[in-house]
């Protein structure tokens, strides 16, 4: 089966797929917005799972057990903060979506769901932040079969700029 991405709008906690992405603060211990979600969701024990990972820089991802979501793994990465493009925040972010997707692929995960990392309280654009996803997602599935990558979007301009980046990089 080839690989698929698709865009859905929706509530990430919900998705009973092998792991879903947390756009993640560098403490790793749970902030706002959907870091905050994930881990009320997730339950106590994803907290104290993070608490023995020692944070992570900017651009890097490491993974947990989903604890209470329907999701079996977290990957959580943590996304650039926007200071206007000219500090490596496009490599920074296309750095998040490969490496979490390679740490999907160690454990196992062929289907992975991604909120609009980084462009939440980060502040970055989000159609250049959705662009840079498509084509790194769809660079890194490049010759590998049977994953589906689902990017999610909270409400249905976020749906649209993530499904008209996908629709451009695919052309």
């Amino acid at each position: 089966m080839a690989a698929m991405i698709r865009v859905w709008q929706g509530d990430i906690t919900t998705l009973g797929v092998d792991a879903i992405v947390n756009a993640a603060n560098s403490s790793l211990l749970g902030g706002g917005g959907v870091d905050g979600a994930i881990h009320r969701a997730a339950g106590p024990g994803l907290v104290e799972e993070c608490r023995t990972l020692g944070g992570c820089p900017t651009g890097e991802a490491r993974i947990t057990g989903g604890h209470d979501l329907p999701a079996r793994h977290v990957i959580h990465t943590v996304g650039p903060v926007w200071q206007g493009g000219g500090r490596g925040e496009p490599e920074l972010l296309a750095a998040c979506y490969r490496n979490a997707m390679t740490l999907a692929e160690e454990a196992g995960a062929r289907s992975i769901a991604f909120p609009a990392i980084s462009t939440g309280v980060y502040g970055f654009p989000a159609g250049r932040a959705a662009a840079i996803a498509a084509e790194t997602l769809c660079a890194w599935l490049k010759g590998r079969t049977g994953w589906q990558v689902t990017l999610v979007a909270f409400d249905a301009g976020a749906a649209a700029t993530l499904r008209d980046a996908l629709e451009r990089h695919r052309q």
